[in-house]
């Protein structure tokens, strides 16, 4: 009876312990989790700016100066603040949109990763009049990219490899190389740069770890038919979106979890040729994770040339994705080179932040490029009382004055227009 008893005590004790762990690891980083996770708030359901009635089939020079009335027009139903002069509607219902890409006709492509599709949203007069599911049954899609020199031939990658495919055509997709699959990151970023190679971004495998795989954790190049793969940088947890400006490579990066609501800070970050960018020992400007990295060092293992900083430090778990730097063209002159980043929105913080799209300003005139200012561009999606009206994810930025921006959560894409 004694020894009974004695392992009730013990399994009671336990069982406490263990539920206070549980209830103050979930106290510290999980109580925001809801908001992320929760349905998108319902609203009013407003008209789709078509030409026509838009139809879903699962087979197969406006100068802003000039602008006059400079209150801004959401046809939304969300309760978004907009810039002046601007104009949201929604462009069609893509549920889980994720990345978008133009191809030479005007239409859009957009990889819906949970639904495992890339879906066409046939566009007439800067107006949606037809979506079609083209690719079904995928791994988790999300990366694509057009040929810069056959602009008909569309990249996407899968969380296992990228493949190519001629659009309108009855062609067979081609797989042009195997990449490494699952982990906790799990989608695959695409684009050509300048120099008319092909870069894919591969995110960790964990929160914060060493990875087996020097693939993980890293931005890789190769040439258009899958040869030549070789890293062009690391250290880089997971930088979902990147782009390109005056020939240099920018990136968003999500930092760790789990060090509280202030730490480490996302970053924007322009990645070059063989640096190494910090992660999992390193984050922001040069910080050292000692809550994961408890070696002795006869050095700072964060200094430089060793690892690289990040340019512009985000506020933590924002989750910073697309980004598009704004044409120097169809927009307001005052906002000509800025850099607008969509900000996912948090999960795992106290209180949520993120959920919206911002403007940064960058300075040109030295020898590298500087963010001076960080402000709201389009905010609203989370809303009073934590309430989500939707996640941004990608952006695209057109010389015409038009923006696109996709949304996983309220499964929409948005056209934004200046007056």
């Amino acid at each position: 009876m004694r020894v009974k008893k004695l392992i009730l005590i013990i399994t009671s004790f336990a069982l406490l312990l263990l539920t206070t762990y549980v209830v103050i690891f979930y106290y510290q980083n999980l109580r925001g989790a809801w908001v992320a996770w929760q349905k998108a708030e319902s609203t009013e359901e407003p008209n789709i700016e078509t030409t026509n009635n838009i139809s879903t089939s699962t087979n197969g020079t406006q100068t802003a100066s000039t602008t006059k009335n400079l209150t801004p027009k959401n046809n939304t139903g969300i309760p978004l603040t907009l810039p002046p002069g601007s104009e949201i509607n929604i462009l069609a219902n893509v549920p889980g949109a994720r990345v978008l890409a133009i191809d030479s006709l005007g239409n859009i492509w957009v990889s819906q990763t949970k639904q495992g599709q890339i879906t066409l949203v046939e566009m007439k007069d800067g107006k949606a009049i037809n979506q079609t599911a083209v690719f079904k049954g995928l791994r988790n899609p999300h990366g694509l990219a057009f040929d810069p020199e056959d602009p008909f031939t569309l990249y996407f990658a899968e969380e296992h490899q990228i493949s190519k495919i001629r659009i309108y055509s009855e062609d067979e997709e081609q797989k042009i190389i195997d990449l490494p699959k699952g982990g906790g990151h799990f989608t695959r970023t695409i684009g050509f740069g300048p120099d008319k190679r092909l870069y894919v971004s591969i995110g960790s495998t964990c929160n914060v770890c060493l990875e087996e795989d020097a693939r993980r954790a890293a931005i890789y190049s190769m040439n258009k038919d899958g040869s030549d793969f070789k890293q062009y940088a690391r250290g880089l947890r997971n930088s979902v979106f990147f782009t390109w400006q005056n020939g240099k490579m920018w990136a968003t990066e999500m930092g760790r979890d789990l060090l509280g609501d202030e730490l480490p800070p996302d970053e924007i970050n322009i990645v070059e040729n063989e640096k190494n960018y910090g992660w999992p020992i390193c984050y922001g400007q040069n910080i050292h994770d000692t809550n994961f990295d408890k070696n002795t060092y006869i050095r700072n293992p964060c200094m430089e040339p060793f690892e690289t900083p990040s340019l512009y430090d985000l506020p933590a778990h924002s989750a910073p994705l697309g980004l598009a730097f704004i044409p120097n063209s169809g927009w307001p002159k005052n906002m000509s080179g800025d850099l607008l980043v969509a900000f996912h929105g948090s999960w795992n913080r106290t209180s949520p932040t993120g959920y919206k799209i911002v403007k940064l300003k960058i300075d040109y005139s030295g020898n590298s490029p500087k963010v001076t200012k960080m402000e709201d561009f389009i905010s609203g999606w989370l809303g009073s009382g934590n309430k989500t009206y939707g996640r941004p994810v990608d952006i695209l930025a057109l010389p015409n004055g038009t923006m696109y921006i996709s949304d996983d959560k309220a499964g929409r894409i948005y056209s934004v227009k200046f007056q």
